[in-house]
């Protein structure tokens, strides 16, 4: 019985063991997307275009809410010579605008996500590309993002960054 229960064990033991020694090779590498992405050349104008939009965006907001601030403080300072009627309207105007400035600044955070995706698509696309080619041309059988945390152990493996930013004529 024990040598059938051993007979046994060995034939697992060895079951298990030819498949793993089947398997490729597998090489990891890890690289620091944000990195590769923020030293790509043309972020700076990504970086100037954002600026000069998301200004535009709070000039705008500040006009409004200047606007606010003048109706509101005229509104106090006339509430008690105004007719019920002219009182009436003075405080939907201003609870309009307010609302106005509550739609704008969501409208405004969106447009800006939607214009910073807009810039940004071409450069991530091109980033991934290049690991992409990096990973055929040198073997690599997954490559992580290491600073993302999409790996949350490593022992090794080679940092591929370098030969990324090479493929994209990064110097830095």
């Amino acid at each position: 019985m024990k040598n059938i229960v051993k007979a046994i064990a060995i034939v697992i033991l060895f079951a298990a063991f030819v498949p793993a020694q089947a398997q490729k090779n597998v090489k990891l590498g890890h690289v620091d997307f944000n990195k590769v992405i923020e030293q790509m050349p043309g972020q700076d104008t990504v970086k100037k275009v954002m600026e000069d939009y998301s200004k535009t965006l709070r000039d705008q907001l500040q006009a409004m809410q200047t606007e606010l601030e003048t109706k509101y403080t005229d509104y106090l300072n006339n509430q008690a010579t105004l007719s019920a009627i002219i009182k009436q309207t003075k405080e939907k105007e201003i609870s309009d605008l307010q609302d106005r400035i509550q739609a704008f600044q969501q409208q405004a955070s969106q447009d800006l996500q939607e214009q910073e995706t807009k810039l940004t698509t071409p450069f991530i696309e091109k980033a991934k590309k290049a690991i992409s080619d990096v990973a055929k041309e040198n073997g690599f059988t997954y490559i992580f993002n290491n600073v993302e945390g999409f790996m949350l152990y490593t022992d090794g493996g080679e940092d591929v960054t370098p030969i990324v930013k090479k493929k994209l004529g990064i110097t830095q």
